[in-house]
């Protein structure tokens, strides 16, 4: 444990505590640096677990006070908290420097890093690239965003020896506070309206996104979407990918005789068919994964084999059951508009029947006027649960049928009483999770539990 020295400027101060509070902590003791923590709640994940661990830390609960974290060293913010936060954005006016747990991690490691970000998608394409990495027998660490599977706060990857490369999820919250990343390979997958509570605008969204690049030495581009291109210009990207067809160093689609195969460039890599997960979002990801693979030096055997054996992610358009029927799909991950039109499209283009859809929860400032056009394409109805339930509605209840439920268990219920043979029940709320669940596993598990229970 490091001496709690108290002189001004003298100790770093860690901004929220929880998961990757406690990774920083333990970084810190690591190296010998002092440290001390605060947060605005009174009782935080894991602060049993941080007073174990250090005894002597100081801990300041409640209102974040200027003056405390003027006086810091450094700030190192979780991704749970704003740097608009009134205390943190006078302490870098005051020229307190402010950084993160991936910057921290970055900075700590000399192995390659493979960055990703997006709206929507991160998760597949990280599991898929680490699926890769795993066929062609490379020693990885995963970690990043806690909003995975198996994912790990970055810092703790620390604690174990050193990897050939390591994999990374990263949130816009974690890059806001990560000036250089120095990835070998970053990509963003796409942009979407998200966090519209935390962000001004799309375009204030996107920038935090972009904090991926900094420093890297390659990059990919989705060609399918603009606002997975850098801002700055940091010249052609290493590989490109997309639907279409592609140029001599993309990846992309091309049919034969009525088959569609992933190409890159003109090198046949492996039939869409051989792929276990579905729809053209996934489609789209398996690419970016191959993308990044390829950038990252990885051999073709392994990619093709590990891409055509990956089953895809839970609460990821997960099917659950089919009853009477009608076939149970679980896309509790669908935690914004964008994720949810991917789900909805997708699913629909394989249905011989219709969507009915189970949607609703926090809206996070969300616009879902655009669900409008894709719920009259594809839905039979739409069953609305959680806060922003009545918001959501406003939005579609002149394209489809609108029924509100009060719980999950009745929104099942009726799902099975609205679907007809060959219709499809669709969980993917656009919403955040947090009004009636832990979070959206919580939620996919709840719905798949009761979804059996009509067996």
């Amino acid at each position: 444990m490091p001496e709690m020295r108290e002189e001004t400027g003298s100790v770093s101060v860690i901004v929220g505590l929880g998961d990757t509070g406690l990774s920083v902590a333990k970084y810190l003791a690591a190296i010998g640096e002092p440290f001390r923590g605060v947060d605005t709640r009174q009782n935080p994940p894991g602060l049993s677990e941080l007073r174990r661990l250090f005894p002597e830390m100081r801990i300041d609960l409640g209102a974040l006070e200027d003056a405390a974290l003027q006086d810091a060293r450094q700030l190192i913010v979780s991704p749970g908290i704003s740097l608009k936060t009134q205390a943190i954005a006078a302490a870098r006016l005051a020229g307190v420097p402010v950084t993160g747990d991936i910057a921290l991690f970055a900075n700590a490691v000399s192995a390659p890093i493979i960055a990703v970000t997006g709206s929507n998608g991160k998760s597949t394409v990280v599991a898929l690239v680490a699926a890769i990495l795993r066929q062609a027998g490379i020693n990885f660490g995963l970690g990043g965003n806690l909003d995975g599977v198996n994912f790990r706060p970055a810092l703790e990857l620390l604690q174990e020896p050193e990897k050939e490369m390591y994999v990374l999820e990263l949130s816009s919250f974690q890059l806001e506070t990560t000036a250089q990343l120095g990835a070998e390979v970053a990509i963003v997958l796409n942009i979407s309206p998200d966090h519209m509570d935390r962000y001004v605008d799309v375009m204030e969204y996107r920038q935090a996104k972009q904090a991926i690049f900094n420093g890297c030495k390659q990059f990919v581009v989705n060609r399918d979407d603009d606002t997975s291109r850098p801002l700055a210009d940091l010249g052609e990207p290493t590989i490109d990918f997309g639907l279409g067809e592609p140029g001599p160093a993309g990846i992309g689609i091309t049919e034969r005789e009525g088959q569609r195969f992933i190409v890159i460039g003109t090198e046949t890599l492996l039939p869409v068919d051989a792929l276990k997960i579905v729809g053209q979002h996934n489609l789209g990801n398996a690419m970016a994964a191959i993308a990044l693979a390829l950038a990252a030096g990885i051999d073709k055997g392994a990619i093709r084999t590990a891409v055509a054996s990956f089953a895809g992610l839970p609460h990821r358009c997960q099917w659950v059951a089919e009853i009477e029927g009608v076939q149970f799909y679980n896309d509790s991950k669908g935690t914004n508009v964008g994720a949810t039109i991917a789900a909805i499209e997708g699913l629909g283009a394989r249905l011989d029947g219709r969507i009915v859809l189970i949607a609703g929860g926090v809206g996070k400032g969300a616009d879902f006027s655009v669900l409008a056009p894709v719920v009259q394409q594809w839905t039979r109805a739409v069953i609305l649960i959680g806060q922003d339930a009545m918001q959501i509605a406003s939005h579609i209840e002149r394209t489809t049928s609108v029924i509100f439920a009060d719980d999950m268990p009745s929104a099942v219920k009726l799902s099975l009483q609205l679907a007809q043979p060959g219709d499809a029940v669709l969980l993917s709320p656009a919403c955040a999770s947090f009004d009636m669940f832990d979070n959206f596993q919580h939620r996919g598990f709840t719905f798949m539990q009761l979804v059996e229970s009509l067996q």
